[in-house]
């Protein structure tokens, strides 16, 4: 019988970025997060940052951290290297503050986390710039382009917004007449009121026609004066008159 054997392969996986631009100058932090099988701790990972300038074979360390962090206190980097990352958080990250064009190169984490002695280092290549590369100034153009496009986007609701509020008041306001004019029959629309305006105003001109053709008050009496006088003659005349003795 055939007894096969476990062996537990120990390994630590390392990741950073490819590549990274900074102006010079400016400050600029080199990512560098790890992966292990083992529980971290500040007393058991330690970290080494080491640098070869470009077109270079010479490499050098230029951070380290066990326990706590140890910049360079001599060289290219001092002054310049500070540790930014969290051992509990995985995170071995380091920045550099104030760039310069002899800082171009490539830059190495190494991490060990015993047993997690051995694995993959991860390598960043820094490019310090004068300017920014267009991709940057594009992605500012599109930061700043898609602000206002969101500005627009608002104020293009509170547009419509008000609008619509607006017709609302006008048709609730439409609303309210109608009901008026329906709880109150005296009360009519303008059309309605200009053809009762029309209508009145033709009786007044039939009145006044009418009073023109009638003859005067002063004429009546005096035709009817007239007529009286003769009746009373004509009353007079079938009178039987007196014998004179």
């Amino acid at each position: 019988m055939v007894t096969k054997e476990l062996h537990h392969v120990w390994g630590i996986e390392i990741y950073t970025t490819k590549e990274v631009e900074a102006v010079n100058g400016t400050n600029v932090k080199l990512k560098c997060t790890f992966s292990s099988t083992h529980p971290v701790s500040p007393r058991t990972v330690t970290v080494s940052w080491m640098f070869s300038p470009i077109n270079s074979q010479i490499t050098v360390r230029m951070f380290y951290f066990q326990e706590v962090p140890y910049p360079p206190d001599q060289g290219l980097f001092k002054g310049h290297a500070v540790w930014s990352g969290d051992i509990n958080g995985k995170d071995a990250s380091i920045t550099l503050h104030e760039v310069q064009p002899t800082f171009n190169g490539i830059y190495i984490c190494q991490v060990a986390n015993p047993p997690d002695a051995h694995g993959n280092t991860g390598e960043t290549v820094l490019r310090v710039v004068d300017r920014v590369s267009l991709s940057e100034i594009g992605l500012l153009a599109a930061i700043v382009g898609g602000s206002c496009g969101v500005i627009l986007v608002l104020l293009s609701i509170f547009v419509a917004v008000r609008f619509y509020r607006r017709r609302q008041k006008e048709r609730f306001t439409e609303m309210e007449i109608d009901e008026y004019i329906k709880k109150e029959p005296a009360v009519c629309s303008p059309a309605e009121a200009v053809h009762l305006t029309a209508l009145e105003m033709e009786k007044e001109v039939g009145s006044l026609d009418d009073q023109e053709s009638k003859p005067s008050n002063g004429d009546d009496k005096e035709e009817k004066g007239l007529g009286d006088g003769d009746d009373e003659d004509d009353d007079d005349n079938d009178k039987p008159k007196k014998m004179i003795k």
